[in-house]
């Protein structure tokens, strides 16, 4: 026989794979081609016509002087910030976005080679192709959109000042082979490991796809395509050039954040949500076992009502009860201090109060809504769990120690890590309301969400420092959800989101 048959981890019959070594080699090596090519030295753009170009933008001697003729795909923006072309803005970030994917893509493609030995047998591969041919799809898609720009910028001075440098050539023409040569060798591996690909895969259920279509045009509509409005936090925006036209500052607005009070708002904003998280999950787990063990039907009813009531009282009505409540001349506590021979407390200009009244109010409307979340999960908990541990002595409490809260622990997770994901996003609607524009009490109640309210609304045109802010929120969100869900699935991968 000219091959051996081998045996896999599994069991089952697998045909040699001694190719595999030289096509990881292959594959690496293009992959190291296509990062050489990014680096910020090598010329993606050239300025072919410099007097006509710079003269078309109407730049002083001042400016041109700090212009190079040969721009990568990094070191563009800048140009267009120096210059303040930005009209060349918006897009050249783009392409900026779609290089980052590419590098990271085929930084992935190491680290799923490096991984190949300690995976199901014949997966790693499948997964070395599928992270290769995602970098080379986006190196292609880079090095298109820089031709892409540089006929747009062409067009819109309308002389032939850009010209197009080795790197923007290259890499397309690189792209396109590599990943052909993957397809070719993927097809290979697929039928090796029994496994169809896309295609074959849409024509067996191209209806269930195509009932995905709608889903799909959603979440384009309504959460991708606004996240262009990201491009607000790198502009100064003006009306007269438009988000696409306005003049490109790079990080100038994060800047004017970090000179700000960004840490003591940050320290603000997270432990206060993290006071909500925990202290509002215990509650609301609380008040579900309590409510889980009351017999009669129409006191549980209506104690779930009444604890879920609060829910949907609004925040202006809050601010009315709460004003009603600490006023220093009319309010109610005030009222009954004197009433009990005891002297007035200044609510409104003593901060030390209110992270308590906030927390308090916060827990006090929140605690029903996230107690119906754990009430059905108890609720579909098997009574033979209760019965086997009623019959085996157990008392109520050990019945709720060793079954109730163990088998709450995968709603807890996801709650956490849903309520994680924000944690940097505080709750507006309640400080605002409950302290608005009270400077004296911003010290101990100011958050990200009322500071950047107050820059928008009191600074014209401050678009692009409430979009950083949110920027700066939301990826400080993401790497804690992220490094969150790592942790829960080294010791639970069951109830790890991703």
């Amino acid at each position: 026989m000219t091959a051996s048959i081998s045996t896999s981890r599994q069991g089952k019959a697998a045909l040699p794979r001694g190719n595999d070594g030289r096509t990881l080699i292959a594959l690496s090596l293009c992959a190291a081609l296509v990062l050489a090519l990014f680096v910020p030295a090598l010329p993606w753009i050239r300025v072919v016509d410099q007097e006509g170009l710079y003269s078309a933008m109407e730049l002083k001697p001042s400016v041109i002087g700090k212009l190079s003729p040969n721009h990568s795909v990094v070191t563009f923006l800048s140009f267009v910030e120096t210059s303040k072309q930005g009209v060349l803005g918006f897009w050249s970030f783009l392409l900026l976005l779609i290089s980052a994917a590419a590098i990271a893509f085929c930084l992935l493609t190491y680290a799923a080679i490096l991984r190949r030995n300690r995976v199901p047998e014949g997966k790693g591969m499948l997964r070395v192709y599928a992270m290769f041919q995602r970098g080379m799809l986006f190196s292609f898609a880079a090095g298109v959109g820089t031709l892409g720009l540089i006929l747009y910028a062409n067009r819109n001075y309308g002389l032939a000042g850009f010209g197009p440098g080795a790197s923007a050539v290259a890499v397309p023409l690189i792209s396109v082979l590599a990943y052909l040569f993957s397809k070719k060798h993927e097809k290979a591996e697929r039928a090796r490991c029994r496994e169809h690909g896309f295609i074959r895969e849409f024509r067996k259920n191209w209806i269930l796809f195509l009932f995905l279509v709608p889903c799909f045009l959603f979440f384009l509509i309504n959460n991708y395509l606004p996240m262009t409005g990201i491009y607000f936090a790198f502009t100064q925006f003006n009306f007269r050039d438009h988000l696409f036209a306005s003049p490109f500052v790079g990080f100038k607005n994060f800047g004017f954040l970090v000179r700000s009070e960004i840490l003591h708002l940050t320290q603000n904003t997270i432990l206060y949500n993290i006071v909500f998280i925990v202290v509002g999950n215990v509650l609301q787990i609380f008040f579900a076992i309590l409510i889980s063990h009351v017999d009669n039907k129409r006191l549980r009813k209506t104690s779930q009502t009444m604890i879920f009531m609060p829910y949907f009282v609004s925040y202006v009505i809050l601010r009315v009860l709460v004003f009603n409540m600490f006023e220093y001349e009319v309010g109610l506590v005030n009222n009954f201090l004197v009433t009990m021979g005891m002297g007035r407390v200044d609510f409104y200009n003593t901060p030390g109060y209110w992270p308590w009244l906030i927390t308090a109010f916060y827990l006090w409307k929140n605690i029903g809504y996230g107690m119906v979340v754990y009430l059905a999960t108890i609720t579909g908990i098997s009574t033979e769990y209760y019965e086997a541990a009623q019959i085996d002595g157990a008392s109520i409490y050990q019945q709720i120690r060793y079954i109730t809260v163990p088998l709450l622990k995968p709603t807890f997770i996801i709650l956490l890590l849903y309520a994680l994901g924000g944690i940097m996003k505080g709750q507006f609607e309640l400080f605002y309301q409950l302290v608005g524009n009270n400077g004296t009490l911003f010290n101990a109640t100011d958050i990200f969400d009322t500071y950047v309210y107050r820059i928008t609304t009191t600074q014209p045109l401050s678009m692009g420092l409430g979009t950083a802010a949110g920027l700066f929120q939301s990826l400080f969100g993401f790497i804690v959800i992220v490094v969150t869900n790592v942790c829960i699935k080294r010791k639970n991968p069951e109830y790890a989101l991703f």
